[in-house]
């Protein structure tokens, strides 16, 4: 087992011991750094008929895994370099970014959660083999907290419930509109973009506590 492996079973046993003796709830916290998401098709487009996505390192939630593809994103004012594929492919294309990152695109992305991009604008994504325009897709990613089944029952949440999050520190804060995506293909974390992360000088291993 990696580091990153041991210190986030760590955090989960951490987490459900607090609560079990305390009552609160206190989640680790990930940064999610701008990402895309690919459908069959626009893979075979970037990279060439039958290409398949190359496994790069695993993610927290089960199933999921960043590749060892990157893309450039381009927009209207500018374009993001070497912006990483996750993995496994989706039905279809997806972009997310922080607010930071649509400033230099010339973008201007609504709040969503993944999945929910219709009405969304869109972007030309560049590869080594082509490139493709989506009319739509771009998003910024909605804070989210990731629980499994058993998770959510052991803290009383369920899937769509809306929590508020909040981080101790020096800059502290509370975040609202957190939206729970709780069952199976899930596991216990927080996912905020780099613009939140920055907000409250997140580094290394970070828990937030839950406030229903």
């Amino acid at each position: 087992m990696d580091k990153c492996a041991v210190q986030r079973a760590v955090s989960l046993a951490t987490s459900e011991a607090l609560f079990q003796k305390t009552g609160r709830i206190f989640v680790p916290v990930a940064s999610s750094a701008r990402h895309i998401h690919l459908c069959r098709a626009d893979v075979e487009k970037l990279f060439g008929a039958g290409y398949q996505l190359k496994h790069f390192r695993n993610l927290s939630q089960p199933g999921q895994f960043a590749c060892q593809e990157q893309l450039t994103v381009v927009g209207p004012k500018g374009e993001l370099k070497k912006v990483r594929v996750l993995g496994p492919e989706r039905k279809a294309t997806q972009v997310e970014i922080a607010l930071t990152d649509s400033f230099a695109l010339g973008i201007r992305p609504p709040v969503r959660m993944s999945g929910k991009t219709a009405g969304t604008p869109g972007c030309t994504l560049v590869g080594p083999n082509g490139s493709v325009t989506i009319s739509e897709g771009v998003i910024v990613a909605a804070r989210h907290l990731h629980l499994s089944s058993a998770q959510a029952a052991l803290f009383g949440l369920h899937d769509g419930d809306i929590v508020r999050l909040r981080s101790d520190g020096e800059r502290a804060v509370v975040f609202e509109n957190v939206v729970v995506r709780a069952g199976d293909g899930h596991d216990m974390e927080v996912h905020i973009d780099t613009d939140e992360a920055n907000a409250i000088a997140m580094s290394g291993s970070t828990m937030m506590e839950v406030l229903k």
